[in-house]
């Protein structure tokens, strides 16, 4: 059985950094795919980033948002930095059992609950 749980969302102030975490089970993280996606009210999903065979980020995180995994404690987290108000949204782990890299909720077939991200101005 496939569980997914995140944790580490919090309210931080612009510019500031932000963990969050998915705690894995059911999936070899060595081998499978888990990204991480963000959700708005009344917005789909939006691809955040993901790890797997290669590692894949949205064009609007590059180079303040870095995926990786800890295959010890079996978590992928998800290290942001220079937030900004616009990066506020629930953050949501998925995973699929493949390495194979997909930009689409529908590549993904397991997913957590999501952590709140509030990033004020």
């Amino acid at each position: 059985q496939v569980q997914l749980v995140e944790s580490g969302g919090a309210m931080v102030q612009a510019g500031g950094s932000l963990k969050v975490s998915c705690e894995v089970s059911g999936l070899t993280i060595n081998w499978d795919t888990v990204a991480w996606f963000r959700r708005t009210p009344g917005k789909e999903r939006e691809f955040v980033a993901a790890l797997g065979r290669a590692i894949l980020y949205e064009d609007s995180v590059k180079g303040r948002f870095t995926i990786s995994k800890s295959n010890s404690r079996n978590m992928v987290d998800l290290t942001m930095n220079s937030l900004r108000p616009e990066d506020t949204a629930l953050y949501i782990c998925a995973g699929v059992e493949t390495g194979a890299i997909g930009r689409s909720p529908s590549d993904y077939d397991y997913w957590g609950q999501g952590t709140q991200v509030t990033v004020s101005s």
